[in-house]
């Protein structure tokens, strides 16, 4: 069978999404600052598109105003006489300004108001701060005060390289020393001298390493500290103070001072350095009470006002009649335009219909905290407000929404749903609030098993699986009841 290349027509069905709907969905995840990059991208790319407030000056030499003032303050047909087209002319066709003027008048009008706009000063130099040194950067300025030698200097900056952000080397010793040419021995030496360096135990090669590491450092000559740390360190993992008695054999209450002391020290000492920052929520929906009634307001702040320039509407006007390659410009930047606003338009419109639908079915928690919060899903909204599920997926990633209860992000209203006793749904968050508190109240001494805690869950009509428990436990990083039971015995004994 030979293969040849021939061109065939073909009759397919398929889904083909348009240029303003993918504009429209690529909006709709954006928070509030990337929504400003993405108008400010905008704003450069397409001359049509303005701030208002920063409208274009065509002033004329001899004072004349503006031609936006020109064309908005005098009537149609004066404008059109000011700029020597006539009317009558059989060869003007006046249909583009006017069905533009029909379909967007909209963002022509002085008085459309998409976006809430507010000046700013723009924040000092001295008050930015340059970005703080990582851990690979503190390491390699150490290295460079105390490795002199062209060898030393390569090996300690291959070894540097290869640290983890919890501190821990992350490649063999002979691995390193083949890269480097060098050997194990000579590879390790320089590895000794790092773990000395700040913070004390990076480039170590396990925990155990790293904490031995520190206690020299310290000059901690707790014999029974260091024995745990060198041969017993998965005893204290599980937290089996009963084993890890009779092994040492120590009482269980001299345990209590040196496991403090191994506490005190740091199992990640590469995460001093780590550069990982603290991330400022800015809420983009802000709910009050007034009264009775709960209020939802979207957060346009730092949103800048925009509008479709009318100075390029009578640039249009003139290249319709005489340049057509300049019209055909100017449309098509029109029409991205009015998708662009249409876009932002329907962005804010679908963020409060979410936030509506939400504030509507959980108003009983804004009232009363997380006793009363109710199952929601995104199929629920999506039919709801008559929009994909995807759209409403879109919409709450990335949102904070600011409540009397704080600030939550939208996410967090959208979980399982449990049955009660009595049929009515539950809330998944309801019943991990009610586990908490139970752990928070029971005896140290006999702590709650996963089956006690699904026994006193079911007093209260809400009945649970016992894997179930053990999985809402495990997401609310609470120990299993003998760690508990362990750690109280350790605390009554001390």
């Amino acid at each position: 069978m030979t293969l040849r290349q021939r061109l065939d027509q073909r009759q397919v069905q398929k889904l083909v999404l348009a240029p303003a709907l993918q504009q429209a969905i690529k909006l709709l995840p954006l928070t509030n600052l990337e929504l400003i990059e993405a108008i400010n991208t905008e704003l450069s790319q397409n001359p049509v598109i303005e701030i208002e407030g920063e409208s274009l000056d065509r002033s004329t030499e001899d004072g004349a105003p503006a031609a936006e003032e020109r064309v908005t303050e005098k009537p149609p047909d004066e404008a059109l006489a000011e700029l020597k087209i006539p009317a009558s002319d059989p060869d003007f066709d006046p249909k583009p300004d006017a069905e533009f003027d029909a379909r967007f008048q909209e963002y022509l009008d002085d008085g459309f108001r998409p976006h809430f706009y507010e000046n700013r000063e723009a924040v000092s130099l001295e008050n930015t701060l340059s970005r703080t040194p990582s851990l690979w950067d503190h390491l390699n300025w150490q290295a460079s005060l105390t490795f002199f030698g062209q060898e030393d200097r390569e090996i300690a900056q291959f070894v540097i390289g290869n640290i983890t952000e919890d501190g821990y080397l992350g490649s063999s010793v002979e691995e390193i020393a083949e890269l480097c040419r060098s050997t194990p021995e000579k590879v390790n030496e320089i590895r000794e001298t790092i773990k000395t360096f700040d913070p004390v135990g990076a480039g170590s090669l396990d925990v155990r390493e790293a904490l031995l590491a520190q206690m020299d450092n310290l000059g901690i000559h707790d014999e029974t500290a260091r024995l745990m740390v060198m041969h017993h360190l998965p005893l204290l993992e599980k937290s089996d103070f009963a084993q890890l008695s009779k092994v040492l054999n120590i009482p269980i209450a001299e345990l209590k001072d040196h496991i403090d002391l191994i506490k005190g020290l740091d199992f990640a000492p590469g995460r001093k350095y780590s550069e990982e920052k603290t991330a400022y929520v800015v809420p983009d929906i802000l709910v009050t009470k007034e009264g009775d009634e709960w209020k939802i307001a979207l957060n346009d702040e730092g949103l800048p006002r925009l509008r479709i320039s009318q100075y390029y509407r009578r640039l249009l006007a003139e290249a319709s009649r005489s340049q057509p390659e300049a019209y055909e410009f100017l449309v098509d930047k029109m029409r991205k335009a009015v998708w662009f606003l249409r876009s932002l338009d329907q962005r804010s419109k679908t963020i409060y219909r979410v936030a509506q639908f939400i504030v509507n079915k959980q108003k009983e928690f804004f009232d009363k905290g997380i006793d009363f919060i109710k199952p929601l899903t995104l199929m629920e909204i999506a039919q709801d407000i008559g929009v994909h599920e995807s759209t409403v997926g879109r919409v709450v990633a990335n949102k904070y929404i600011l409540t009397p209860q704080g600030v939550y992000p939208l996410k967090y209203f959208f979980h399982k749903s449990l049955q009660g006793s009595y049929g009515e749904e539950v809330s998944s968050l309801r019943i991990k609030e009610r586990i908490k508190k139970l752990v928070e109240g029971e005896d140290p001494a006999n702590p709650l098993s996963d089956i006690e805690i699904g026994e006193l869950l079911a007093r209260e009509n809400l009945r649970i699986a016992r894997r179930t428990v053990a999985k809402y436990r495990m997401q609310l990083k609470i120990e299993p009841s003998h760690i508990r039971k362990r750690k109280s015995i350790m605390e009554e004994r001390a």
